[in-house]
């Protein structure tokens, strides 16, 4: 830990050069939005798809759209606050409170980041053939485009992660096109059954879908990003980065129920209930769709989402450290941190655990993203209400009352799902 800060965290060198306007709204909720599309979601989706056909479809609609006015929420602190929220909660809690909400917040980001590891060595080895173990490792590896690109500034990092949610969003629509779902089915599934709460191992999945989904790190990055977006009028400012939040996770939807349709139409409707690994998921997919480059592409958006989940999870790794403990490391050393505490996990996953346990433990880690959400949402939600923080641009009534019954209704599904 190489200094103490006096102030919170600054962007890259890059944004000295503004670009466009729509840019500077827009490229932050696109670095937010693939933490939404990260290999915990496929774990989820594959499950969900699988096992109960288009049943869940409905569970990452809702989730989607609870995402949504939380992340507007937390853009709207940063722009008119001027602060992030993990420094929000260190100047605005006890030094206890601060640092059981710090915590919480790292082991999220490292259940997020096990998900990218292992998703990442998954595609390597379907696309490359290389080991696991050797894929867990070369992922671990991944600090060097990091840093390089950081190097380069945050628009050009913005820049590769749009390029890379385009390559996601292509290769799951081909594989769609090839095998079109069940129009009425689908439908359907879009509409929320009582089932998904009363039997417990629907709730199970549905839970780490929403972990998936909602993701407790992006809540407090997408604080840091929009602190400094060039547009000096802060409602402007707020008005656009909402219409761009809203817009980058449409997106961010398409592709997770890309997902579990897949999954629905082409493994659930031949009998194959089972598939759970996304390893068996890219072996079935070609020989169940009838084309042979179907697992190829499949595998290709595997391995682009893998690689923008890691991106954000950096960036919002750094600002959870230095917001809440005013400590600023080099890149790499907050990378060799996160990822040392994932690797372990991973690897034994991958080398000893079975070919069923990669898929169990990313779904587990999707349900461990749940459970610490409240823990970034509450105190998200007690700042957009306060004036004395928002100034002129608190919340109106109206969003914050549905952002507190979002919050409230995740809090029961969790409680749900740990006391049975």
């Amino acid at each position: 830990m190489e200094q103490t800060l006096a102030t919170a965290p600054t962007l890259p060198a890059a944004r000295r050069a503004l670009p466009p306007r729509a840019w500077l709204a827009f490229g932050p909720a696109a670095l937010v939005t693939v933490g939404y599309m990260d290999p915990g979601n496929w774990a989820t989706d594959l499950a969900g798809g699988s096992g109960y056909g288009y049943l869940l479809l409905s569970v990452i609609l809702l989730a989607s759209l609870m995402a949504m006015p939380l992340q507007v929420l937390s853009a709207r602190l940063g722009i008119a606050s001027g602060r992030d929220l993990a420094t929000c909660c260190r100047e605005e809690y006890s030094r206890p409170v601060s640092l059981m909400l710090w915590v919480l917040a790292e082991l999220g980001i490292v259940a997020c980041d096990l998900a990218e590891l292992i998703g990442v060595a998954v595609a390597l080895h379907l696309l490359f053939g290389l080991p696991l173990v050797a894929g867990v490792l070369l992922a671990s590896a991944d600090a060097i485009l990091i840093l390089y690109l950081q190097d380069k500034g945050l628009c050009r990092l913005e820049a590769v992660v749009i390029g890379l949610i385009a390559v996601v969003a292509v290769s799951l629509g081909i594989v769609i096109a090839m095998k079109p779902p069940e129009g009425a089915a689908l439908m359907a599934g879009l509409v929320p059954d009582r089932q998904i709460i009363s039997n417990p191992e629907l709730l199970y999945i549905a839970i780490g879908i929403v972990g998936a989904t909602v993701m407790p790190h992006n809540i407090y990055l997408q604080s840091w990003l929009v602190r400094q977006t060039g547009i000096e009028n802060k409602a402007q400012a707020i008005r656009a980065s909402s219409v761009c939040t809203v817009a980058a996770m449409s997106v961010a939807f398409f592709v997770n129920a890309a997902i579990l349709v897949v999954a629905a139409s082409v493994f659930h409707q031949a009998g194959r209930t089972d598939v759970t690994d996304i390893r068996d998921a890219y072996e079935l997919l070609s020989p169940l769709v009838g084309a042979a480059g179907a697992s190829t592409l499949f595998a290709l958006a595997l391995l682009a989402a893998g690689l923008n989940a890691t991106f954000t999870a950096t960036l919002a790794g750094q600002v959870v450290m230095e917001g809440f403990l005013r400590i600023r490391i080099p890149a790499w050393q907050r990378r060799l941190f996160t990822r040392s505490l994932a690797l372990i996990p991973a690897l034994f996953a991958v080398g000893h655990g079975g070919d069923s346990s990669i898929g169990d433990l990313l779904v587990l880690s999707q349900v461990g993203l749940s459970v610490q959400l409240p823990f970034a949402l509450l105190p998200l939600l007690h700042f957009i209400g306060s004036r004395r923080i928002m100034g002129a641009h608190v919340a109106p009534r109206w969003l914050a009352a549905l952002a507190w019954l979002l919050c409230s209704v995740l809090i029961f599904l969790v409680l749900k799902l740990l006391l049975g």
